[in-house]
């Protein structure tokens, strides 16, 4: 019967990669068919959010990390929502069409976007609805749900770790490329050429994405990069209370990602987690979403 199960299953994923393979370029501005917006009230202000699929279903919420935003699920929510579950994307504070959310709305006002405003915002959207959730966070908003779910583990029927940063401390010291400069320059100092790398497409995205992504930096701010950026080295250690909370876990990232892929391994043997690499690189989200969704669904036991 394993035998069996695990033939099916490579073949399951195999086919997801196939679909993944034969996606056309799209409009990543345009949302799916069937797709709600609104404004979510948060302590640093108001974030908007997407969401599709049935209102009753388990529910599924899924956080973009620095510089992105909701539409990086684009391809992703309408998969969820097929197989019964309601999703839901929102841009964090400071990012995209939530530009206008940040510390100066918070009570009292602050001057810095911290990792308490944005673990806050999250735990305020999860807590739009009763019941626990089955989240992702991407990149730095991995560290967001991680520490969210140390507070608040109660709210989270399982947890995915993307791309997320895998190493505590200062963790910019594992990118490919960046690490070794980063120790020489303040955080928040980078986020003005991080933006202009991103603009000139440095990663080299298909012009669809391009596109979309230059776009948006139009309402994003760059204090917000900046200070994500600063808070990326100093990334707690949540490796410990992770696995004591119980929740399950899935580390998944791209085999040509911005940190390698051993550390995301580690990450992941400490946590007591699931490990997944997918062909592809930092933005699995976007560019293996069935592969990615197939794998959030095995780990919600669907």
């Amino acid at each position: 019967m394993s035998t069996l199960w695990g033939e099916a299953a490579a073949a399951e994923m195999a086919e997801a990669a196939r679909r993944d393979a034969a996606q056309p370029p799209i409009d990543w501005s345009a949302h799916p068919p069937g797709c709600e917006s609104d404004l979510v009230d948060v302590p640093s202000g108001r974030l908007a959010r997407i969401a599709m699929g049935p209102v009753d279903g388990p529910r599924v919420v899924l956080v973009p990390g620095m510089t992105g935003s909701k539409e990086d699920f684009v391809l992703m929510m309408p998969l969820f929502a097929a197989v019964g579950y309601r999703v839901e994307a929102f841009d964090m504070a400071g990012q995209y069409e939530s530009h206008g959310a940040g510390p100066e709305n918070l009570d009292p006002p602050g001057s810095r976007y911290t990792l308490e405003l944005f673990v806050d915002d999250l735990l305020a959207v999860l807590q739009t609805r009763p019941g626990p959730v089955h989240a992702l966070g991407y990149s730095f908003a991995g560290t967001v749900a991680a520490v969210a779910a140390l507070h608040r583990p109660e709210l989270f029927s399982s947890l995915t770790l993307l791309s997320a940063p895998p190493l505590a401390g200062q963790a910019l010291r594992g990118f490919k490329v960046l690490g070794p400069l980063s120790p020489l320059v303040p955080g928040r100092a980078l986020g003005r050429p991080f933006i202009a790398a991103l603009k000139h497409n440095v990663h080299r995205a298909p012009h669809d994405r391009a596109v979309f992504v230059t776009a948006r930096f139009g309402l994003t701010r760059t204090s917000s990069v900046g200070d994500i950026l600063a808070l990326m080295k100093r990334t707690p250690d949540v490796a410990e209370g992770l696995r004591n909370t119980g929740i399950p876990v899935l580390v998944a990232t791209g085999t040509g990602d911005v940190w390698q892929v051993d550390a995301h391994r580690a990450f992941a043997e400490r946590i007591g987690a699931r490990f997944v690499a997918l062909r592809t690189g930092h933005s699995p989200c976007e560019t293996a979403p069935h592969q990615l969704t197939l794998e959030m669904l095995r780990l919600a036991g669907r």
